[in-house]
């Protein structure tokens, strides 16, 4: 037995762990992504090495920077931990009073962030924790389901710190302004933009049509270790550097989550796209053809909702037919030797959606017939 295989059943059994197939997509319960070997070695080579970490910090966000073609860059410990700091940094700037006693100064500085009605969600926690983490208040604009210029630009006030903009699938999509839109608006009143784009694709996008600082999760589209990026104007990214004496002590980052990010950045704006949508279809389509001739099941390709180049599998479970629910029968996939767990969001209404992109051929035929078995069994 090799090496490798000899570490994987050892750490397996040793936890008592249950193996995973994730056909939920860069979630971080289960580990969000699978890092390439190059990246993998960088994270090993930084465990092994000491660094001034602020040199550290400093000198890889320029390199990051300049890959991006941006003002300023730094690696944070996540997504959620970018957020916080970015909206910490943009209230406290660099009044080191406030820095200190963030919570429990009653100095007064603008604390409100407008943030669109739908886009006040929760993403496994929620966006207002985020807020207040950084000493922020939000302030809602506009409906659940509508947030035009006008609902922000009402809002705008003294008491104003910063706008947040969520680009992400578990925002409401329809009747919202975009990011360039808010973007303009940001700049008509002088007030910072931040963008959680997360799991978005696009390192430069949100950047180019204005936006302040924009928040990245390191391990989801990049493919990095666990750790985040956040990008954006030379001044606004310093001020979130400075959090690394406040709020930002509690999420620091490794120095191998710097190196590991740095190194995942470099191979991702080079060889950007790994598997294509189309090539998600192809790698798919035995495996919906193979549902759709189940008694209770249909299945069709999706695309993401955000407007990313994903496919999906999205399955519909016929109750009536099959006597379990799609929730029912989203519990008993994640039963037994194997668990597997599928984007649940709307299983309410029956369906759920597979994401193909960490999962192989071989495994997609396991979900089949695991689905396959638990219909069986419920008639």
């Amino acid at each position: 037995m090799s090496s490798e295989s000899q570490t994987e059943k050892d750490v397996y059994s040793k936890y008592n762990l249950k193996k995973v197939i994730n056909a939920s997509g860069r979630m971080t319960i289960l580990g969000v992504s699978t890092p390439r070997p190059e990246v993998v070695d960088t994270v090993s080579h930084g465990l092994n090495e000491y660094f001034e970490i602020k040199d550290l910090v400093d000198k890889t966000g320029q390199y990051i920077a300049k890959l991006l073609n941006v003002e300023n860059a730094v690696v944070v410990s996540c997504a959620s931990a970018g957020i916080a700091q970015a909206v910490a940094g943009l209230i406290i700037k660099d009044d080191r009073d406030l820095l200190f006693n963030l919570h429990s100064s009653d100095k007064y500085v603008p604390r409100e962030i407008i943030v669109p009605k739908g886009h006040n969600v929760n993403f496994g926690a929620p966006i207002g924790t985020m807020v207040s983490l950084g000493g922020g208040v939000i302030v809602e604009a506009g409906y659940a389901n509508e947030c035009k210029a006008e609902h922000i630009e009402s809002l705008i006030n003294p008491d104003t710190a910063a706008i947040l903009y969520i680009k992400s699938h578990h925002c409401v999509q329809k009747s919202m302004l975009s990011v360039a839109q808010t973007a303009a608006i940001a700049k008509k009143h002088n007030v910072p933009l931040i963008v959680d784009a997360a799991a978005e694709e696009d390192l430069q996008t949100y950047y180019q049509q204005g936006a302040d600082l924009v928040v990245y999760s390191g391990a989801k589209a990049i493919e990095g270790p666990t750790s985040g990026l956040v990008i954006g104007r030379h001044q606004a990214v310093e001020w979130l550097k400075l959090q690394s004496q406040g709020i930002g002590r509690p999420m620091k980052v490794g120095k191998e989550g710097i190196l590991g990010l740095t190194k995942a950045i470099e191979l991702y704006i080079t060889d950007k796209k790994t598997e294509t949508g189309q090539q998600m279809v192809t790698k798919m389509t035995p495996f919906i053809e193979s549902l759709n001739t189940l008694n209770g099941v249909s299945a069709r390709v999706v695309w993401d909702g955000a407007g990313r180049d994903i496919a999906r599998a999205e399955i519909t479970f016929d109750a009536s037919v099959i006597g379990k629910s799609a929730i029912e029968i989203v519990d008993l996939m994640k039963k037994g030797e194997i668990a597997v767990y599928f984007r649940e969001y709307k299983a309410n209404e029956g369906k759920v959606d597979a994401d193909v992109r960490s999962v192989t051929s071989a495994q997609l035929d396991i979900i089949y017939n695991k689905i396959k078995n638990i219909i069986q069994g419920a008639k």
